[in-house]
């Protein structure tokens, strides 16, 4: 599903691979409905108010004024991982606010450090993780250069 996303989006597979690793605790705490089946959201997406289909309510950790906080929030809920992943690269090209992030897919850090600048989350040490889940995914699939 990676793959053929990166194929059609323009963003590496590794770097999607990384995000999702990174985002879901390599997969020990994915998003889960309220009847505990799994949301399928890799990304951490939140529901927006523009955001029309399911939902997934659960407690997260967000930075505010640089401290963490527990809080509730609804995350998109897709119906696969492939259509989570279609939905992030969607967010990612067509929304202005990560047009930096997207011109950066050569360089994990760059790419990570432009979206913690656009605000993708509230961890001030969100690039620096980031970049390492990726680097780590990169060298599992050996294509670091």
């Amino acid at each position: 599903a990676a793959e053929r996303v990166a194929q059609a989006s323009g963003i590496p597979a590794a770097y999607m691979l990384g995000q999702a690793g990174h985002e879901t605790g390599w997969g020990k705490s994915e998003i889960r409905n309220a009847d505990g089946s799994n949301s399928f959201n890799l990304f951490g997406i939140k529901a927006g108010g523009s955001w029309t289909g399911k939902v997934a309510e659960i407690t997260t950790t967000e930075y505010i004024d640089g401290v963490p906080r527990k809080v509730t929030a609804k995350f998109r809920a897709y119906n696969s991982f492939e259509e989570s992943f279609r939905d992030y690269a969607q967010l990612i090209n067509n929304n202005p606010r990560y047009e930096k992030a997207r011109a950066q897919t050569g360089s994990a850090l760059a790419y990570a450090s432009e979206l913690q600048k656009a605000g993708y989350a509230t961890d001030p040490q969100y690039a620096n993780k980031l970049n390492r889940a990726i680097q780590s995914t990169q060298r599992v699939q050996g294509t670091q250069a």
